[in-house]
């Protein structure tokens, strides 16, 4: 009996458009995450700017915590060799990820938040919030979605 961690490699796909709908949404969130990590102050000054309904401390976390959850999504959408359980950690990151910036462009575009960018990219290129920013969150998710059905770390039922 061993009590260290095994590496396992990542359980065969159901299809293989989901592995490149997986490599798409990695492919996205690493270019989100290297642009809110270039311009990180200006970031967090950004989301503080939202006025989202939370207390200032939280407010103070989603920043950090959006980016957190864009880096460790990567190992799960990757397929690298991982634990079990930090592969369903790295699955719940990219659900994360996606119902955050679900959740911030809601809320900017409801409540009509004077802000010059949603943040998808930080503050490198503006992106005005509204609708069409609703609608790529909205991608977003659909795009964790079928990359957590396609690379489902656990056991899955034959027919």
């Amino acid at each position: 009996m061993s009590i260290l961690v095994k590496a396992l490699p990542a359980p065969k796909p159901r299809t293989k458009e989901s592995v490149k709908i997986a490599l798409l949404f990695a492919g996205i969130l690493v270019v989100m995450a290297v642009a809110q990590l270039f311009t990180f102050e200006e970031f967090l000054v950004l989301i503080n700017r939202f006025h989202l309904p939370f207390s200032p401390e939280l407010i103070y976390a989603v920043g950090p915590l959006i980016v957190v959850s864009e880096v460790f999504a990567l190992p799960f959408l990757l397929r690298m060799r991982l634990s079990t359980a930090f592969r369903y950690l790295s699955m719940f990151l990219s659900w994360l990820a996606a119902s955050l910036w679900l959740f911030i462009s809601l809320w900017l575009a409801i409540s009509y938040v004077p802000v010059e960018t949603v943040g998808f990219l930080g503050t490198v290129i503006n992106f005005m919030p509204g609708w069409s920013s609703v609608f790529i969150s909205v991608a977003l998710v659909i795009l964790t979605i079928w990359s957590s059905w396609g690379l489902w770390p656990g056991k899955t039922s034959k027919k």
